[in-house]
């Protein structure tokens, strides 16, 4: 790298001499200058905060909790000084007692409330202890008195169980006829595959992240060889069952009045020799705590009328999303209200603190007393008019102030357009009135974290299987999803709910497949659900 060229500053009595062309030359030389270092000093601030951004992504913690600095004049606890010499103090005699030592496994205690699995649900196995005092003795010789019972909890590998149907083959000797029963029927026709293992493959992959490979290799470890296109093709055969009840929630989800929308991506379908197209799962969750993910190709608005449809909203409908402008035309094209979420507006001004710590912090307190007004409302139980009432009271002014404060900012001209603290707070004033939704409709909650929740499942299990292999899977995994994401929601075992539904969505009346959904399966069969031909035999 060669060195630095330097110019050798001019002597007063040397610059005397410049023609005025040689100033204004180098006056219009000092401005350019001027302006390229000031592009370098934004290209230089915006280089850095994208490194913050990575930095904490790989190494740093990812949480955007604030951690509140404690007061410098708060002392801890045994802080506090110890006098040389200890008051008088007047006291009493006591009766003398005995304390009871305190219990710390909680295994040797006799109480069953001190149980701690359900033993409806958990099988048990009871291993009985010879007691070495009765060694060498006759029955005659002791009495047994009682019992003292503990519990330890055990795990076996991963436990398969083949059923063996043995089908009576008779001959009737009046009308010498031969007969023999039908084998029980499948879930999946000519499906070898028990309804037990198909819910538990589903679940296995869907719920906790374990992708079919690994599943393989499990049923290997156990002795039983099938191939691995057998189980994707079960699980495709399972979920192609299940995609009535899917649509019949998704158009639960599109009758609520209030709706969360977002978007995540996946990989779904062989773009070429290695590579993967790029889709996009969009999740929407309705007022009844359902959730669907459908899955479509991109990132269009077009995807969001395919998934809410097209028909009149329900009367003070509500979309509650992040900044995306797409929802805001499909919101305007269909008459209702669209509320944006305080939680990505506040995303804005943590990324900012690397940039702008202390202007940023102000704008996180302020959006921070939002959310203690939210958190005593649920402490109350604040609801309808109630919440409404309070929230006007409580939370206006502080979204008052807070607006005041951004318009102040952009006032004092001292930000660089560039500057991540600049884009937060344009964020927030270009989406005031719909981030102001949520202080007069009691029902809009101040943000989608509900959604990311419920969605968080598709994240999590993309780290495990990857991608999907065509598109048709991926509209499978939001299937699967969708119901087992609704299944956590309403306290529901998904496992239980899959060996139910999957048996009983063949025989059940179409008009009626609504009553599948999660929500209403949990009214109409959970407390007397169908079960696999193994779960008499699990006792």
């Amino acid at each position: 790298m060669p060195a630095p060229h330097s110019t050798p500053v001019p002597t007063l009595a040397e610059a005397a001499q410049w023609a005025p062309e040689q100033i204004v030359g180098l006056a219009q030389a000092n401005v350019a200058l001027q302006r390229d270092m000031d592009a370098m000093r934004l290209e230089f601030a915006a280089l850095k905060h994208q490194l913050e951004w990575f930095r904490r992504q790989l190494f740093g913690q990812k949480s955007e909790k604030r951690v509140v600095s404690p007061d410098p004049t708060q002392m801890h606890l045994g802080e506090l000084p110890i006098p040389d010499t200890q008051p008088d103090v007047s006291g009493k005699t006591v009766a003398g007692h005995t304390r009871r030592a305190s219990r710390t496994d909680f295994a040797q205690s006799k109480d069953e409330s001190a149980l701690f699995f359900d033993e409806t649900r958990v099988p048990v196995e009871t291993i009985t202890l010879a007691n070495p005092e009765t060694e060498g003795l006759t029955a005659e010789q002791f009495e047994v008195i009682g019992e003292k019972v503990s519990h330890r909890l055990a795990q076996r590998p991963g436990s398969y169980v083949i059923l063996k149907y043995v089908r009576p083959v008779i001959k009737r000797r009046d009308t010498q006829t031969i007969h023999c029963p039908a084998a029980p029927a499948g879930v999946i026709d000519g499906s070898r595959a028990d309804v037990s293992f198909i819910a538990g493959l589903i679940t296995d992959k869907f719920c906790y992240h374990q992708p079919l490979y690994r599943q393989h290799q499990r049923l290997g470890d156990n002795g039983i060889r099938v191939s691995r296109p057998w189980l994707t093709q079960l699980t495709h055969a399972a979920l192609a069952l299940l995609e009535p009840v899917f649509t019949a929630q998704l158009d639960s989800i599109r009758a609520s009045r209030i709706k969360a929308m977002d978007e995540t991506p996946i990989k779904a379908g062989r773009a070429g020799p290695g590579k993967m197209k790029g889709g996009y799962f969009w999740p929407v969750y309705g007022e009844r705590d359902e959730i669907c993910f459908a899955y479509h190709e991109g990132r269009s608005g077009k995807h969001i009328a395919q998934t809410l449809g097209t028909d009149p909203p329900p009367e003070g409908a509500v979309l509650l999303t992040d900044g995306y402008a797409a929802y805001e035309r499909y919101a305007q094209k269909c008459g209702l209200t669209r509320a944006q979420c305080w939680a990505h507006s506040r995303r804005k001004f943590f990324e900012a603190q690397s940039v702008e710590p202390e202007r940023a912090t102000q704008a996180l307190e302020m959006i921070g007393q939002l959310y203690a007004v939210e958190q005593h409302i649920r402490e109350a139980q604040l609801i309808g008019e109630a919440r409404r009432a309070y929230r006007l009271a409580q939370a206006k002014p502080m979204v008052d102030r807070f607006f005041d404060w951004v318009d102040a900012q952009f006032e004092s001209h001292g930000l660089l357009p560039s500057s991540p603290l600049t884009t937060a707070l344009a964020y927030v004033r270009e989406r005031r009135a719909a981030l102001e939704v949520y202080l007069a409709d009691p029902e809009v909650p101040i943000d989608t974290n509900h959604l990311e929740r419920a969605l968080r499942v598709v994240p999590m299990g993309r780290r495990n299987w990857l991608f999907c292999w065509t598109e048709v899977g991926a509209k499978y995994v939001g299937i699967a999803q969708s119901l087992i994401a609704t299944c956590r929601l309403h306290d529901i075992d998904p496992y239980a709910y899959l060996v139910d539904v999957l048996q009983r969505v063949g025989q059940h009346p179409a008009a009626d497949v609504a009553q599948l959904t999660p929500r209403l399966w949990k009214q109409h069969f959970a407390a007397n659900p169908l079960r696999s031909d193994l779960h008499p035999r699990s006792k």
